[in-house]
């Protein structure tokens, strides 16, 4: 019989997400006759179609694979260089990033790339992330064994935990000892927050000052609408020495199920190994991607360099505006019920203070029972998050008008 890797044992409950899932299944099943009412603004999926500009590129690549002579098998692990370039062109050189084609790597999603980064990092490293925090970077540590366990608050041996809370401007702290790895997500999944350029000089520069790296989650940055706030780390002088950075086109251009997204490597980056010599980190990341990842088909590749093109970057602008406009609709429907919320201008999440001293998990509860509405459980995200809600503006206009108007009707204080 095999042995099993233990480390997953340590692993609290389940994945928040299938865990709301579980829960609600639950409720239908006691419930049938709220099934069909039950609106979902939990999970950040998105609901409006793909720009028209990617649909038709995709349908040419797909005319491009029917015949030989445009036929594409294998793709590049790295990238299609064409799609590398545009990124480049748009995403970075056009805000003074000093980024080259051959630093991207094009992969499948970057939910996958912030678990699979641990493949060529070690596990003495000493790791920080912030409190309340995406799951997936704390979960992908335990599943590695870069952790203890979890102590009755949900925080596992080994991490450093930076809260990130109402009291502080939903800012961390810079640690007060040593950190070899910091996670960072801005705009912050799930507070909604954003970090200005003076924020992200403070990370960057205590990063240079003790070796640290920092990886950067800007799944959710063209959602920034607040004059001033960087898209990228590498706007801040010295990023290129001590971050990688992850994108993704799900959030803007809706690829959630096409899946697309992408991982800056900066060449230079170093890591130590085990005798002490600095190894290129981007070396190591084109190693693993060759060897693990076959590459985004030719289809989504050519799907997502039409999101640079004038019409893509017209129509994503408009489906960014949608959902911004739900997060509005969100807040504002909150704020007049007499709720607490963060969040919603800068990105498309409000995280919402429960009302009457509620945990978090009974305020899911509430909204689940009295308005068929799911959202998702602060607590979920940490410890830090308890007394929290967070909702998601990825939905459609009708959904949103009618769950804000439910909460409205039977919320209200």
């Amino acid at each position: 019989m095999p042995t099993i890797n233990n480390n997953f044992l340590k692993l609290q409950a389940g994945y928040l997400f299938p865990e709301i899932g579980r829960r609600v299944a639950e409720f239908t099943k006691t419930h049938p006759e709220a099934e069909a009412k039950i609106i979902k603004m939990g999970i950040g999926d998105v609901t409006e179609p793909l720009p028209e500009a990617c649909v038709v590129a995709m349908h040419k690549a797909v005319d491009d694979l029917s015949k030989r002579g445009s036929f594409h098998g294998y793709g590049p692990e790295q990238g299609y260089a064409w799609l590398r370039e545009a990124i480049v062109e748009n995403d970075y050189r056009s805000r003074g990033c000093d980024v080259g084609a051959d630093e991207i790597f094009i992969s499948d999603g970057s939910k996958c790339d912030c678990a699979n980064i641990l493949d060529i990092l070690g596990h003495d490293n000493t790791i920080a992330v912030t409190d309340p925090v995406y799951p997936v970077y704390v979960d992908t540590n335990v599943m590695v064994g870069n952790t203890g366990g979890a102590d009755e608050a949900g925080r596992y041996g080994g991490l450093v935990y930076l809260p990130v809370t109402a009291e502080n401007g939903f800012t961390p702290e810079l640690p007060t000892t040593p950190v070899d790895i910091i996670y960072l997500c801005y705009p912050n999944n799930p507070t909604g927050s954003v970090a200005s350029k003076e924020t992200l000089k403070k990370w960057v520069d205590y990063a240079n000052e003790h070796g640290s790296l920092i990886l950067f989650d800007a799944a959710y940055e063209a959602y920034i609408t607040e004059p001033g706030i960087p898209r990228s780390i590498y706007e801040i002088p010295g990023a290129r020495e001590v971050a990688i950075e992850f994108r993704s086109f799900s959030k803007n251009a809706g690829f959630t199920g096409t899946r697309c997204a992408f991982t800056v490597v900066p060449k230079g980056l170093t890591g130590k190994a085990s005798d002490g010599t600095g190894i290129e980190l981007h070396r190591l990341w084109q190693r693993r991607q060759s060897t693990k990842f076959n590459g985004v088909s030719y289809i989504v590749q050519r799907g997502a360099e039409a999101v640079y093109s004038e019409a893509g970057q017209q129509q994503i602008a408009g489906l960014v505006s949608f959902y911004l406009e739900n997060a509005r609709i969100i807040r504002e429907a909150l704020v007049r019920t007499g709720m607490t919320v963060f969040g919603g201008v800068s990105a498309p999440y409000v995280w919402i203070k429960t009302p009457a001293g509620q945990t978090s998990w009974e305020f899911f509860d509430t909204l689940l029972n009295d308005t068929h509405i799911v959202g998702t459980p602060g607590s979920g995200f940490g410890a830090s998050g308890e007394g929290y809600l967070r909702l998601s503006a990825f939905n459609s206009r009708e959904n949103v008008e009618e769950a804000m108007q439910r909460i409205g009707s039977v919320l209200a204080v």
